[in-house]
């Protein structure tokens, strides 16, 4: 039996955390890729230190994207980040490109031929999870924690706080009773900040971003909001820690409140089930949740390489089901092409829509016009609700 009374916490990172400066610059390739040729094949890696920049990786796709544009889409993302820093600019930052084309041996796995069809990139397992405890039908620790940063993200990139720097973390603690969020016990934000900014101006910049992103009533008392514990947090970003491409998987997901698969979403093209089996089990898990057929929902896939229909499709509605999850596991296949090319078809993956997903989670986001966050539609509600009607 699950707990019904509990604290649980979840943690984010903004876009000019380390790892997720290497996360954008990855998916920015990513996305020039696409650009250029809607089934290039990407698997590109990024770290990130003191002003200096590494690409590595493997990809299949047009010679125009050399590594001198691949050189012109980091510092772009640097740059678009806001880093012009001593220790690490956009402008300065030395760039050493390793990319290389894709292993044959993986090539063939993957590509459809006679009467063979597209293979998964990989084996693997993926999860996706939705449950209703925000409007978005995301986990509520994560939901604000990453609310908290993109409303600071947000005061710096249009001038309203230009003492904020781009590095910040953030933590929140959440109390349940009967199993619902009901508030917060603790909140923690470091942010880096101009040298002449003490510990309790910052504080004081921080606290309204809390306060209007928590609900009413549900700030943590004030000896348990923590602002820069350290006392001051100047030097940031690679300068201050090195980055890695795909470090962050929690923080991408659902904030440790559901299960994950292992592996990391950014500098992958939409062949990579790591991240097109984890968009699409996010879609159905959501669907099942709106349609009100659960009030939360886990669903796991799973692929062998080279092998184009999932293995196994596991779905849990932790007790909060009103319909069989054997039942609901075949209508959700039959409303959906589970194959890496059916994924990508359904949801429209062959697009640069991968840099944006790069910071404040691939979830709980809203659909964009151009297909971005397309795994974040409500477009199955009816069919599921027709089917167990």
């Amino acid at each position: 039996m699950s707990r019904s009374n509990y604290l649980f916490t979840s943690e984010s990172v903004s876009e000019g955390h380390p790892d997720k400066v290497c996360d954008r610059i990855s998916d920015a390739v990513v996305d020039a890729f696409l650009a250029a040729d809607p089934y290039s094949r990407v698997a590109v890696e990024t770290l990130a230190t003191t002003n200096r920049i590494v690409l590595a990786g493997e990809v299949r796709g047009p010679a125009s994207v050399t590594h001198a544009v691949m050189e012109e889409v980091a510092r772009a993302a640097v740059k678009d980040i806001g880093y012009d820093q001593e220790g690490f600019s956009w402008k300065s930052a030395k760039v050493d490109v390793h990319v290389h084309s894709q292993s044959a041996d993986i090539a063939v796995g993957v590509d459809a031929a006679g009467n063979k069809d597209e293979g998964a990139g990989d084996q693997g397992i993926m999860f996706g999870y939705a449950c209703n405890e925000t409007p978005a039908y995301m986990p509520a620790p994560i939901y604000y924690a990453h609310a908290i940063l993109k409303s600071l993200a947000e005061a710096r990139h249009s001038g309203a706080e230009p003492n904020l720097g781009p590095d910040a973390k953030s933590q929140v603690t959440l109390q349940y009773i009967n199993g619902k969020p009901a508030r917060a016990t603790s909140v923690v934000v470091s942010t880096q900040h101009g040298e002449k900014l003490d510990q309790d101006a910052v504080r004081e910049i921080v606290r309204p971003h809390v306060l209007n992103v928590l609900p009413e009533g549900w700030m943590c008392p004030e000896e348990t909001f923590y602002v820069n514990p350290t006392g001051r947090f100047v030097i940031g970003g690679p300068d201050g820690d090195c980055g890695l491409t795909g470090r962050k998987i929690i923080v991408d997901t659902y904030g440790g409140a559901a299960p994950h698969g292992g592996g990391a979403f950014s500098g992958k093209d939409p062949t990579k089930v790591d991240r097109s089996a984890a968009y699409a089990s996010r879609y159905l898990a959501k669907n099942v949740v709106a349609s009100g057929l659960a009030d939360k929902c886990v669903i796991q896939l799973s692929y062998a390489i080279g092998v184009s229909k999932p293995l196994s499709v596991y779905v849990d509605t932790f007790g909060t089901g009103h319909v069989d999850e054997d039942r609901l596991s075949e209508v959700l296949q039959q409303l959906m092409d589970l194959s890496p090319r059916g994924i990508r078809t359904h949801l429209g993956l062959n697009k640069p829509i991968y840099a944006r997903t790069a910071a404040y989670g691939h979830f709980g986001r809203n659909p964009d016009a151009d297909g971005g966050f397309s795994w974040e539609k409500l477009d199955l509600v009816d069919s599921l609700k027709s089917a167990f009607a």
